[in-house]
C-alpha cells in the first residue's frame, strides 16, 4: 500500500444535477469523505481513500478521477453491484428538500460486520477521517464504523468526524442521538455546527437565547456547546464549528469557531451574493481541518484556512475542492 499520512472512509458516489431544458445533466464523483480526501491531495497532503466500489468500467473510471488528485485508492474494498447516486439541481444546498437519493443496494450499503481486516487497511497512517453520514445508511455500516474507529484507535490514529445530518437518511428506526456518541467516543476531532451537535449528540442548546440571532450569541453558543462535547467525550479535545446562513439562492455569509484548551477561536467572516455551488463547502473545511493540524498549523491559523478553504469552494461546480493552496492563503 503507498504510504499516506491521512486516510478518510465513507461511501463513494455519483452526483447527477439535471438540466431539464437542455435534456441533460452534469455528472460529478462526490461522497463527503471522498470530497475530503480530494482537498487534501490537492494540498499536498498524503491521502488514501477507502470505500467499497464494483468491479465494472465506470467505478475503474471514478477510482481514477481520484488518483488523478492524487488520491491513493489501493485500499479500495471492490465487490457489489452499483455506486450509490443522488439527484441535486446545480446550486442547491444538500440539505435542501431537493435531494433525491438513489442508494440502496450499493456496493457501500451491503458492507457485512466481521469481513474487513481494518488494522490492516488503515497501515501506517496517522489520521483517520468518517462521518455522520455512514452510521445513518444502516445498523450494519453502524457497526462497522465501530470496527474501523477501535481499529484506529488501537493503532494509536488522531481520528475526526463531520456531524453531517442528512434527514433523508437516518431511515432503519434509530435516531442519530441512539448511535453517534458510541462512536464520537473515539474521537479527537468533532466539526460540525451546534444545530447538529444537538440532534446527534443531545448537547444543549439555548434556543431562547439564539432567537436574537446575533453573532455575539452563535459564539458563545459555540463556546459552551464546544465545553459540553468535550466533557461529555474526554478524547475530543478539539471542537470546529461553522456557521452558514443563506437569504437567496446565491448569498452565503460564512464564518466558523475552533474550540481547544478552553478557548474559542474565530475565522474571518466573509459573504457574497456569487455562489456556484454549495455542495463540498462543509467537506472542504473538514480537509482544511486535518491539513492544518498535519500540516503544524496552530488554532487561529488552522480555523482561518479551513473557513478559507470552505469559503473557496462555494465558486467551483463539482463536489471536489481543486483551489490551490496559495489561492485560499490569499483569502485569510
Amino acid at each position: 500500500m503507498k504510504p499516506v499520512k491521512v486516510i478518510s472512509f465513507g461511501e463513494i458516489l455519483l452526483r447527477l444535477s439535471p438540466e431539464w431544458n437542455n435534456h441533460s445533466a452534469a455528472l460529478y464523483v462526490g461522497g463527503a469523505e471522498a470530497n475530503v480526501a480530494a482537498a487534501l491531495a490537492r494540498w499536498g497532503t498524503p491521502v488514501a481513500y477507502i470505500s467499497k466500489a464494483p468491479d465494472n468500467g465506470i467505478a475503474t473510471q471514478v477510482l481514477e478521477q481520484l488518483e488523478s488528485l492524487g488520491v491513493a485508492t489501493d485500499r479500495m474494498l471492490k465487490g457489489g453491484d452499483r455506486i450509490g447516486i443522488y439527484y441535486l439541481e446545480q446550486g442547491t444546498d444538500l440539505k435542501n428538500a431537493g435531494v433525491v437519493y438513489d442508494r440502496k443496494y450499493s456496493s457501500f450499503s451491503q458492507l457485512e460486520p466481521g469481513t474487513v481486516d481494518w488494522g490492516s487497511l488503515l497501515g501506517d497512517a496517522e489520521w483517520f477521517h468518517w462521518s455522520a453520514l455512514t452510521p445513518a445508511l444502516n445498523e450494519n455500516t453502524a457497526v462497522i464504523c465501530k470496527e474501523i474507529l477501535e481499529a484506529a484507535s488501537r493503532k494509536g490514529l488522531k481520528i475526526s468526524t463531520d456531524l453531517n445530518y442528512r434527514s433523508k437518511l437516518w431511515q432503519y428506526g434509530k435516531q442519530p442521538f441512539a448511535v453517534m456518541p458510541e462512536l464520537v467516543q473515539y474521537c479527537d476531532v468533532v466539526m460540525g455546527n451546534i444545530w447538529a451537535s444537538h440532534q446527534m449528540l443531545d448537547t444543549a442548546l439555548n434556543t431562547v437565547a439564539l432567537e436574537t440571532a446575533t453573532k455575539e450569541t452563535y459564539l458563545a453558543e459555540a463556546a459552551s456547546v464546544a465545553k459540553e462535547i468535550t466533557e461529555k467525550f474526554p478524547r475530543c479535545k478539539q471542537v470546529a464549528f461553522t456557521f452558514r446562513f443563506s437569504n437567496a439562492f446565491t448569498h452565503n455569509l460564512y464564518y466558523a469557531t475552533w474550540y481547544e484548551g478552553g478557548e474559542l477561536k474565530v475565522s474571518k467572516q466573509y459573504e457574497t451574493n456569487e455562489v456556484v455551488d454549495r455542495v463540498g463547502s462543509g467537506d472542504s473545511f473538514m480537509a482544511g481541518l486535518i491539513h492544518g493540524q498535519v500540516s503544524g498549523m496552530d488554532a487561529q491559523q488552522t480555523i482561518s484556512f479551513a473557513a478559507a478553504a470552505a469559503w473557496s469552494k462555494l465558486f467551483l461546480k463539482g463536489d471536489f475542492n481543486l483551489t490551490d493552496k496559495a489561492d485560499i492563503l490569499k483569502l485569510i
